[in-house]
């Protein structure tokens, strides 16, 4: 879109809502919205189409780490995944599905990244302004960035001297080769899981260089035949039973693996032994199964389903490194202990950046002048129920500390749906446009959250050198939200509604 914005103080905002983020999670803000018969909305994107992290990432390999079955919309099964695991390029399709069917694309600005967003408490509205120049207006501000949206590009010593080809798995270039290259992976997150074995088939030479073991379970996956599909798409029931069975089994690891861990702790040990007896299996070196094996307790950072990782080290064009690097030559990468290894194709497996930068992923500024990083950064990460905090009127920030519900993002969006319906229905059965959480109510569930956190294995565990994304810069894990999958579901429909206050013109 090209028009000017309207003129706010004779025409009210441009829309009722700006929602910032086209994936997953901005789309199922979007579908709770228009339900509620809010249908002006802007969705502002920054990359060129819609998907988030499954329009971002299309490195060999990828795939989702949960079930697909389940790592969808409840409301909107997919009957003709092909595999229980399925594809990068699958879920892409999926979102285009979703936007198609709700009517979402009509809503979308592409390759328009905001910078800051401002409320004005006078007019009750939130200004978004964006890298272009433009401003954007609307009642609500809904972001929903993503928590894997910012990628950590590490800053080695003389990095900038490496005279091969980089590639960071945010930024793949389809295409290419690796046959006859000496590659070297960064990493052993999620992402580098998925990777590792497909550059080790093409690569003369790939050395991995690892900081942080991953605890790794097998992966049941399979392709799901034609007669399956069609029965999940003639009797939906039938889908409906696969989600409840994979959402079940994922519940009682999360809840007895991680949340519960004090209360449960041979359920989290039952799932580290699984894992080493997984490792003892695949990998046949004794050397290389000791530094595969974690040090820190199952689940102090995300576990991952993998059946072709730990054998990719059985090949004898890969090398497991354990020393640190210290600096890059033009031609490869000396580490620690004096060695140098020539590359001449390094991967960024990375991950990416929580606490510093993705916290929001852009400057806020609510009422009074509070700026939302400053605020988390200076005092202590916290949202009510996820997705509010006081002195931030009219916004729902999707992607904020203990919003992480359950081990199936698709949980936390759903969950938030509900929020969303439940606070608007409110404000709609009231006569009023304007919400705002209350700080006694904020405070209320900071100290729930953190008194349940004490059993999870974060701080009854050993989490020491987990080196864990779940841990911000205060060392306080405050990304998961400790509840059970269907006790987030019916907090986020029961919440009090005198948790908010509510205004109007």
């Amino acid at each position: 879109m090209t028009e000017a914005p309207r003129a706010v103080d004779d025409f009210g905002p441009d829309h009722d809502a700006i929602i910032v983020g086209a994936g997953f999670g901005g789309m199922g803000a979007a579908i709770a919205l228009k339900r509620l018969g809010l249908d002006d909305l802007a969705i502002l994107e920054r990359e060129d189409d819609l998907g988030g992290t499954w329009h971002v990432n299309h490195y060999p390999g990828l795939a989702v780490d949960i079930a697909s079955v389940t790592y969808s919309y409840s409301f909107e099964p997919n009957p003709y995944w092909s595999r229980l695991f399925a594809p990068g390029a699958e879920l892409k399709r999926y979102a285009e599905h979703v936007a198609d069917k709700y009517d979402l694309r009509r809503h979308m600005r592409f390759d328009t990244v905001v910078e800051r967003a401002e409320w004005d408490d006078d007019g009750r509205f939130w200004t978004a302004f964006t890298a272009d120049g433009r401003r954007v207006t609307g009642r609500y501000l809904l972001t929903a960035t993503g928590f894997l949206s910012q990628p950590h590009i590490p800053d080695f010593e003389g990095i900038e001297t490496f005279a091969g080809k980089i590639i960071h798995t945010t930024d793949w270039e389809d295409g290419y080769d690796f046959a006859g290259k000496r590659a070297a992976v960064i990493g052993t997150g999620a992402t580098a899981v998925q990777l590792i074995p497909e550059i080790a088939k093409r690569s003369d030479a790939l050395t991995v260089f690892q900081r942080t073991p991953i605890w790794v379970v097998p992966k049941v996956d399979l392709p799901i035949p034609g007669p399956v599909q069609s029965l999940f798409a003639k009797v939906p029931v039938t889908q409906k039973a696969a989600r409840l069975a994979n959402s079940s089994l994922l519940e009682l690891l999360m809840v007895l693996g991680v949340l519960r861990f004090k209360q449960a702790k041979p359920g989290n040990k039952g799932a580290a032994l699984l894992a080493k007896a997984h490792l003892r299996v695949q990998v046949r070196d004794r050397g290389t199964r000791e530094a595969l094996t974690p040090t820190y307790d199952f689940g102090c950072k995300r576990p991952t389903f993998s059946n072709t990782y730990f054998a990719a080290f059985n090949k004898p064009n890969v090398t497991l490194e354990t020393s640190s690097i210290v600096r890059f030559e033009p031609d490869g990468i000396v580490t620690a202990d004096g060695a140098k290894t020539v590359v001449d194709t390094l991967v960024l497996a990375t991950g990416f950046n929580l606490w510093e930068v993705n916290f929001p992923a852009f400057q806020i500024v609510g009422r009074d002048g509070r700026d939302l990083g400053k605020w988390w950064r200076d005092g202590r990460f916290q949202a009510y129920e996820g997705v509010t905090m006081p002195k931030f009127p009219n916004l729902l920030s999707l992607n904020s500390p203990y919003s992480y519900s359950g081990l199936s993002y698709f949980t936390t969006i759903e969950s938030q749906m509900r929020h969303i319906s439940r606070l608007f229905g409110e404000m709609d059965r009231t006569g009023t446009d304007t919400f705002e959480v209350t700080e006694d109510a904020n405070e209320r569930f900071l100290n729930r959250v953190t008194d349940n956190l004490r059993s999870s294995v974060f701080y009854a565990g050993d989490c020491s050198g987990s080196r864990s994304y779940y841990f911000n810069q205060h060392g306080e894990a405050t990304l998961l939200r400790p509840n059970s999958t269907p006790a987030t579901l019916h907090e986020m429909s029961t919440f009090p509604l005198a948790d908010y206050t509510y205004r109007s013109a």
